[in-house]
């Protein structure tokens, strides 16, 4: 057992499970410590368990309980999760620098990388204990911002892996279409299409009727209009004639899936208007003011973006963590390997024992640097989404939702919407390059 804690990556692969890469079972091992990392941080938002934090030094000072603002039961649990997610953050942004360049699994750091998984755990929870005694105060502001940042990378980042996913989707289904049966594969991708967009007009109209019903909800009506205009351009570009010709197994199916998601991210945007007379779900614990009665303020923090926001989040995760693209652009947008071209087979020890192998002695089938980085904005994310991206005031005593996380939210459903354009125009624009 203790050489497995402190070995490699195939100890940890046990008998009854299939035979798999090494490369496997190291990213979804680092994704259940991020995962770990996130079950903490939802346990310390639950109501009641406040009055454990408040016993931690630090998380509940006389600035988070004045009299007349914000009380400390809602505060502790923001600054929990701040600490826990800035842990999990400073844990896998060790590892981007420690494994910057590595070619090989010939290179030491390798094993660092694919083993060593006790003494990571222990590396772990020390940051987090140690994440607890920051002070508060300037601590939770800055990195409010650092999440900003980190919150936006990943929404991109969820984004390129959903593109590959409906375009895997639409390829295999019109595989299957072209092999026989093609009047059943082609009528499920018509359904799955329809109801695609079925369901994103249903909230689009949702979004109208109950995020634009004051006559000062103009912010509101032009990002919600622009992005159903945006996402009526690019499902026309999706069957255009040159595009079509470029990318037979582009489609609706795609932009519907895209247009669904970025309905979700327009929602999540309009989440956070500070007017509550244009944002019916803004949560009580957001304040504009210090003036808010701590008795009258419920802890409560989930909301149903948050909640659907969760599930994207661990659904991309382990997106991550277990699939490799069979496309070219995605492959090097996410340097990760080509899936299509791994031709190396597992290994079975004598006795019909399965095992990881190591795929990776000739060259490394992702960028370590690059899946560490993702989990490190994938830290940010899920801070800020637990945290409904509310802002702390300047004494710390109370929140706000403000204006930045609206425009963080909607300009990456822009830039994402612009990825997906690109994705479906450079094979026509740049036509003497290989696009797979």
């Amino acid at each position: 057992m203790a050489s497995c804690l402190c070995g490699t990556a195939p100890c940890l692969l046990c008998g009854c499970c299939p035979s798999t890469k090494n490369s496997t079972i190291t990213r979804l091992t680092f994704s259940f410590f991020l995962l770990l990392g996130t079950l903490v941080a939802c346990i310390m938002i639950i109501p009641g368990v406040e009055a454990g934090l408040k016993k931690v030094p630090l998380l509940c000072t006389s600035s988070t309980s004045i009299s007349g603002s914000l009380h400390c039961d809602v505060m502790v649990g923001h600054q929990a999760v701040y600490r826990m997610c800035f842990a999990l953050a400073a844990f896998f942004f060790l590892f981007v620098i420690l494994m910057i360049c590595v070619k090989s699994s010939w290179d030491p750091r390798a094993a660092v990388q694919n083993g060593f998984w006790f003494f990571k755990f222990l590396i772990l929870v020390g940051i987090t204990v140690g994440a607890f005694y920051i002070p508060s105060g300037t601590f939770t502001i800055v990195w409010y911002y650092f999440g900003m940042v980190g919150g936006f990378l990943f929404i991109l980042i969820q984004l390129i892996l959903i593109i590959d996913l409906a375009h895997a989707w639409s390829q295999s289904w019109l595989q299957h279409a072209e092999n026989g049966n093609s009047k059943c594969w082609y009528g499920a991708l018509v359904i799955c299409t329809v109801l695609l967009y079925a369901a994103s007009i249903t909230a689009i109209v949702f979004l109208y009727i109950y995020y634009t019903s004051s006559s000062e909800c103009v912010h509101n009506k032009v990002f919600i209009s622009l992005n159903l205009i945006f996402c009526v351009i690019i499902s026309i570009i999706s069957i255009l004639p040159k595009v079509q010709e470029a990318q037979p197994h582009s489609g609706l199916l795609q932009a519907s899936v895209i247009t669904l998601y970025t309905v979700f991210v327009t929602w999540s945007a309009m989440a956070n208007v500070p007017n509550k007379n244009c944002n019916p779900t803004l949560l009580a614990i957001a304040s504009n003011t210090t003036t808010a009665s701590s008795s009258s303020v419920p802890a409560q923090w989930w909301d149903a973006p948050s909640i659907v926001g969760l599930a994207i989040y661990i659904i991309c995760t382990l997106f991550i963590s277990l699939r490799s693209s069979n496309n070219q652009q995605v492959n090097k947008l996410m340097l990760t390997e080509d899936s299509s071209g791994d031709t190396s087979g597992p290994i079975v020890e004598s006795g019909g024992e399965n095992r990881a192998y190591d795929n990776e002695e000739d060259s490394v089938s992702y960028s370590y640097s690059f899946f560490h980085f993702c989990l490190v904005i994938a830290s940010l994310y899920i801070m800020m989404t637990l945290t409904n991206w509310y802002l702390p005031g300047d004494n710390g005593s109370y929140l706000t939702s403000p204006w930045s996380a609206v425009w963080v939210k909607i300009s990456s459903s822009w830039a994402g919407l612009l990825l997906y354009v690109w994705t479906l125009v450079a094979p026509v624009i740049l036509s003497d390059r290989d696009f797979g």
